[in-house]
């Protein structure tokens, strides 16, 4: 007959005995369901979970009742912060013995959406929007709090404005010494010369952070990334046609923004309708060899 097989956890104890803060795992590989908008398959989620382990006496908690848990999270229904709440308590539960009394998880993946082009009708493409959730349970209830990244456009106002002085310049240069100016000489002339000079613009992220209440019937990933677009004014495009480049090129010149402006017009747009909203802008210059950032309400920091 087979021997029983040994249980260190339950057979032996630290040699330094200390309670632990937080125990558990981290980048478990996890399909899920999202309840949002055009989100109808599986997606692939890294996930981190965690108790604490108060006794100073346990060897270790037990791995695979976490991930025993885990595994019936996203798949038998779309995820909702009622069952964030009920996996967090699972866990906590299945560690009594180990006198667990909090437990957290983390969950990154990437949301597809998609976007039509701007002007061109019929033309679509997918773009996808890195996502973090992150939740704690403990004695004061849930924390849960979420995290999206939008991808944007900006272009600099200082140099819109340098680049249109040199336009300016250019033209009194070539027209001062004229009383009056034909306008279809005008129009080839800025077709000519219009682009002597132009700003710099570069590709840039929102991180933007919410707290979800735990009685929410869904996480509204969309409707945030929406509100967040809607607020930029120049979230990068999918699939483009001459015309579609064009529109984008104008919504660039309506919305010339610092790094500072970005980060309170995203601010606004989350104020008042979201709790504890937090924004963090990053602009990779194409000026120079840095990045310009700017940080605007609550901080970032994860639930967990």
């Amino acid at each position: 007959m087979s021997l029983p097989l040994p249980d260190v956890c339950l057979d032996e104890s630290p040699s330094q005995p200390a309670p632990l803060s937080w125990v558990g795992m981290g980048g478990i590989d996890l399909p899920l369901r999202l309840d949002e908008p055009g989100c109808q398959r599986l997606l692939d989620a890294r996930v981190d979970a965690q108790v604490d382990l108060p006794d100073a006496r346990a060897k270790g908690i037990h791995m695979s009742r976490l991930h025993r848990q885990l595994d019936h999270l996203g798949v038998e229904a779309p995820l909702s912060p009622a069952r964030v709440q009920a996996l967090l308590s699972a866990m906590i539960h299945s560690h009594a013995d180990c006198g667990s009394r909090r437990a957290r998880v983390q969950l990154g993946l990437a949301l597809p959406v998609r976007r039509p082009a701007l002007r061109t009708p019929g033309l679509a493409g997918w773009k996808t929007y890195p996502v973090r959730i992150a939740a704690r349970l403990e004695a004061g209830g849930l924390a849960l709090r979420v995290q999206v990244a939008v991808t944007y456009s900006s272009t600099c106002p200082c140099s819109a404005a340098l680049a249109r002085a040199v336009v300016a310049d250019a033209f009194l240069r070539d027209f001062q010494a004229r009383a009056s100016v034909d306008t279809q000489e005008v129009t080839r002339w800025l077709s000519a010369n219009a682009s002597l000079a132009t700003p710099h613009s570069q590709r840039s992220v929102a991180q933007v952070a919410i707290d979800v209440p735990a009685e929410a019937a869904g996480f509204g990933l969309l409707a945030l990334i929406d509100r967040v677009e809607a607020a930029l004014g120049t979230p990068v495009q999918t699939a483009v046609k001459r015309e579609d480049e064009q529109a984008f090129a104008i919504a660039n010149g309506a919305n010339l923004m610092f790094v500072e402006d970005a980060a309170r017009r995203i601010l606004a747009a989350l104020e008042g309708r979201y709790a504890r909203p937090g924004v963090q802008v990053t602009h990779a210059e194409s000026l120079h060899a840095h990045d310009a950032v700017a940080w605007a309400g609550a901080p970032l920091e994860q639930a967990a």
